[in-house]
Order: C-alpha cells, then sequence, then structure tokens
C-alpha cells in the first residue's frame, strides 16, 4: 500500500504521539500518510487502507474524540469490504476493560466488512511506558503488509 489512513483516538495525547511517530516510521519507507485526530465517518469510508491507534477511556469507552466516528460507523453500518485495516490498542491492564476501545473497534470493523491487515496490537502501558516503542517494533515486525 502507498497510501495509508492513520486514525488516533486518544484522551491525554498518548494515541496521537504514538499515531504521528508511526506516521514517521512509515513516511521514511516511502508510504503516503494522512494523519488523522477528530475522525469523521468519511475519513473511514474514503479509506483503502486504514491503521487505528486508540486508548481506552473510562470503563472501556472511546475517547471523546473517537467516540462520534465510531458511534456513526455502528448506526450506519456501511459496507467496508474493500477496507484493509489494522488496530492498536493502549491500555493499562490493571483495569479491567483493558484496551476495551481497540477491542470494540477491531470487532465492529471487522463487523462491517473491513478485512485485517495484522492481528490487533495491544499495548500495556505497565508493561510500556512508552507505547511509541511497542508500537514500532510491531510496526516493524509487520513492515511488508503496510509497505507493500
Amino acid at each position: 500500500m502507498s497510501e495509508l489512513t492513520l486514525i488516533t483516538g486518544s484522551t491525554l495525547g498518548g494515541a496521537e504521539y504514538v499515531g504521528d511517530h508511526l506516521a514517521d516510521f512509515l513516511e521514511r519507507e516511502g508510504v503516503t500518510v494522512n494523519v488523522i485526530n477528530e475522525g469523521e465517518i468519511t475519513d473511514v469510508t474514503a479509506a483503502s487502507s486504514l491503521l487505528l491507534v486508540t486508548s481506552t477511556h473510562g470503563a472501556g469507552d472511546y475517547p471523546d474524540n473517537l467516540a462520534p466516528m465510531m458511534a456513526a460507523l455502528k448506526f450506519s453500518t456501511p459496507d467496508l469490504s474493500a477496507l484493509k485495516y489494522a488496530v492498536i490498542a493502549i491500555g493499562d491492564s490493571s483495569y479491567d476493560t483493558f484496551c476495551g476501545a481497540g477491542i470494540q473497534a477491531d470487532e465492529l470493523l471487522k463487523g462491517l466488512g473491513a478485512q485485517t491487515i495484522v492481528p490487533r496490537l495491544e499495548i500495556d502501558i505497565l508493561e510500556h511506558p512508552l507505547p511509541e516503542e511497542a508500537a514500532e517494533s510491531w510496526l516493524s515486525q509487520n513492515k511488508s503488509a503496510f509497505c507493500e
């Protein structure tokens, strides 16, 4: 893929930082990355390839900047069978809703017909206080899936 839409869901900015870090990595590999921090449904329906990076807020909820887009996808149920995607979920394993937003997003996208590029990455900030390092390692291991 030579073009990728990267949407972040973040409450305190951590997922945005991870998204920007990965965008820099992918752009060095020749991929054009469109980073979006306030996603709308058309950002997903118009994309051919999507990387969603999200933290979990509250009791397994989407962050405020991602919730409206995810609700719109859930209620309008667009056909996403042409979309290839991957999800990076960032969370804290001391909560029983660990990575809940990323898990929900992955299930929703899959349920709408989108095709997984690589399995979801779940980053535990207790083990990886710098989540961008774990995300970059995962991306490096799966580089061929994103840099075709």
